[in-house]
């Protein structure tokens, strides 16, 4: 606040509200995951903005949301690359014994605590979805010959 950065002050602000909104819900303190959720929720809401700005023709606004994505990023964890979600997909698979599509929700409860923050939730579902497909179909190849 004191830096005089009107935007940083503004963004921290919105998302220390929906933290003491959610612990006043909660009727308790918010443990770190609890509070992690948050920040990804504000950053998700600020994602679909940029989307439907830049959409619209209103490059102005898709950048101030872009801007307030940067300093919400600042405050979450390391985003996972492609090789990372990967190896926790594999991982997660083995650890739940999936190996069906219909075993991704299972996949998806071990995942999430462990990307939550770290990678977006529709891109770790896509690859799940493709490695439990890419599992069934070679276990249907393998038995039916």
């Amino acid at each position: 606040m004191r830096g005089g950065d009107a935007l940083r002050r503004d963004v921290l602000r919105m998302a220390s509200n929906a933290a003491y909104n959610l612990e006043k819900g909660n009727q308790k303190p918010l443990t770190e995951d609890e509070f992690l959720t948050v920040l990804t929720r504000e950053v998700k809401t600020r994602r679909e903005s940029v989307e439907a700005y830049t959409k619209a023709g209103r490059a102005d606004l898709a950048a101030k949301e872009q801007a307030e994505i940067e300093i919400l990023s600042e405050y979450l964890p390391a985003v996972l690359d492609e090789a990372q979600i990967d190896a926790l997909v594999e991982e997660a698979i083995a650890a739940t014994g999936a190996s069906s599509a219909r075993d991704l929700g299972k996949v998806m409860g071990w995942l999430a605590p462990r990307t939550r923050g770290r990678a977006d939730g529709k891109t770790v579902s896509g690859r799940v979805a493709s490695a439990l497909a890419r599992a069934d179909m070679s276990a249907h190849d393998g038995g039916s010959h």
